[in-house]
């Protein structure tokens, strides 16, 4: 993504030096956060710096495809408050193995019953545990974050009643409760596939890019949610299964080629 900001910042720089005139403005909008709740983009769409955009295009890396649909992302956060046992007496302490088999079995039903035809199906993981002091004890507290992402069909409201409920039964259950509570709820978003900001871009080249939409998130699910509608699309240097890796890196040529499609694409969509 750092790539894709400077490769923006560097088209607009050259578009500059070459005086060449275009009838619109264009914006830079440079964002922070975006890992853990697209705060910035959260932050200026807020105050309306995205509320007179006819068109937005997201440097995230997508080689030479262009992403106009993505998946939504929820974060949650369940507690366990028990007390302190001897692990010969596990009924004593904590319940949080039951929710985790209870949720990977309701959401590996749910992703096999429903699909999106481009986003394919709900992805549920628990990706944080935090408990214990001694491998001998059962703990008196115990936490797991985990994230899932969502698709239309199975909206995040119903993700996340489902959630709820499985809290709500195993409550029931014990004298030890557990807690849920949602860190991060972004819904599915997703363009207009024919916009004009797609032709723009497609018509600047011999063969068309390939349209997707990806399991991941982008800032895209928040800048929609501006005053007007408006025209977006993923689209920047770098390869899109790389992120999140070791040693992740951009191709020059790729980033150079981006540069230029930038320039390109402005020149065309604001004629």
């Amino acid at each position: 993504m750092k790539s894709g900001l400077v490769a923006i910042v560097l088209a607009m720089i050259d578009l500059k030096k070459t005086g060449k005139t275009f009838n619109g403005k264009i914006k830079l909008l440079a964002t922070v956060g975006e890992k853990v709740g697209e705060l910035g983009s959260e932050q200026l769409t807020k105050a309306g710096y995205v509320d007179d955009l006819d068109g937005l295009i997201i440097g995230e890396p997508t080689n030479y495809n262009l992403m106009y649909t993505h998946v939504g992302s929820i974060n949650y956060t369940v507690a366990s408050y028990g007390k302190e046992a001897h692990s010969s007496m596990p009924q004593e302490g904590y319940k949080l193995n039951e929710f985790m088999t209870k949720v990977n079995t309701e959401m590996k039903r749910m992703a096999e019953t429903v699909e999106n035809p481009v986003l394919g199906r709900t992805i549920h993981n628990v990706t944080i545990i935090n408990s214990g002091n001694q491998v001998n004890s059962i703990p008196s507290y115990v936490q797991l974050q985990g994230n899932i992402r969502s698709i239309p069909e199975f909206s995040n409201d119903k993700v996340i009643e489902l959630l709820q409920k499985i809290v709500d039964d195993l409550n029931q259950e014990t004298e030890f409760k557990l807690e849920l509570t949602i860190d991060l709820n972004k819904i599915p978003v997703k363009a207009n596939p024919v916009s004009s900001l797609l032709h723009s871009i497609q018509k600047l080249f011999e063969q068309p890019f390939p349209l997707f939409g990806a399991a991941g998130t982008t800032d895209a699910a928040e800048f929609p949610k501006a005053k007007q509608l408006f025209d977006f699309v993923v689209f920047g240097p770098g390869v899109l299964t790389l992120p999140h890796q070791v040693n992740e890196y951009v191709e020059l040529d790729n980033y150079l080629a981006v540069i230029d499609s930038y320039q390109s694409i402005i020149l065309d969509y604001v004629a």
